[in-house]
């Protein structure tokens, strides 16, 4: 694995090299979308210069980039402006095709359905524990942890039916680059919201895919810390709760 990501690196390279493609991410360390696109950038090898923002104080080049929501991640693609994680996810697999390994598969079906489980990732799973982190009240906040476990239990399900270590397949995917920029929020969640969501006996397919994942060579040198993670979004919880209160 380790020869072959080297090789991939090295492809990517000489790509960069005798096209003249420059390609930049703007994102933050924390965030699960950003670290979506330098994930599929780091699989398909290839090289890119990364751009670490701090979002309470916003650079120029953000703001000039992303005018209309100021959000991460975006990717600059010689001087070509694309948004939105999984906006860019595509784009980078239509654009480079014929670089690295395809995260989508060729059979329309099987494309279909990597989209339908990436938007169900993003609505289901997402969505929900983001409003179970800022959930004000211990109803609002069972509500969406239940809503944030049954995903979580569905794609369980989902790994099952495919009898391969990743959702992909036999290699990763375009499922599992969308999934795995929650993996270490999911480590994170017992600690930060006193439920734990991945386990061996109820998740024992997802804490495999997640252990497999994290080893892969693409992923070891972006995934974030948990800890470190943890301690950062209890400071930025309290902050949002002193400004509720207020």
């Amino acid at each position: 694995m380790l020869i072959k990501s080297a090789l991939m690196h090295l492809l990517g390279y000489i790509w960069q090299e005798q096209l003249g493609d420059e390609l930049k991410v703007l994102g933050t360390w924390r965030s699960p979308f950003a670290l979506r696109v330098r994930l599929a950038l780091n699989f398909k090898g290839l090289p890119y210069e990364y751009f670490e923002e701090d979002l309470d104080n916003k650079s120029d080049l953000l703001l000039k980039s992303n005018p209309f929501i100021k959000k991460l991640p975006v990717l600059i693609h010689n001087n070509i402006l694309i948004c939105e994680s999984l906006v860019i996810l595509e784009y980078i697999e239509e654009k480079f095709s014929d670089v690295g390994p395809a995260l989508l598969p060729v059979d329309p079906y099987e494309r279909a359905m990597a989209r339908f489980w990436a938007r169900y990732i993003e609505d289901k799973l997402v969505a929900p524990w983001l409003k179970m982190f800022r959930a004000n009240t211990n109803e609002e906040k069972a509500e969406w942890m239940r809503e944030t476990v049954e995903a979580v239990k569905t794609l369980e399900g989902a790994l099952s039916r495919k009898l391969a270590p990743f959702f992909g397949g036999d290699d990763v995917g375009y499922v599992d680059v969308v999934l795995s920029g929650m993996i270490a929020w999911m480590q994170g969640t017992k600690a930060l919201c006193g439920v734990e969501l991945l386990d061996t006996t109820k998740t024992p397919l997802l804490v495999e895919w997640m252990e497999r994942f994290a080893g892969l060579e693409g992923a070891k040198e972006v995934m974030p810390d948990v800890d470190k993670l943890v301690e950062f979004a209890k400071i930025k919880r309290a902050k949002m709760m002193a400004l509720d209160n207020n």
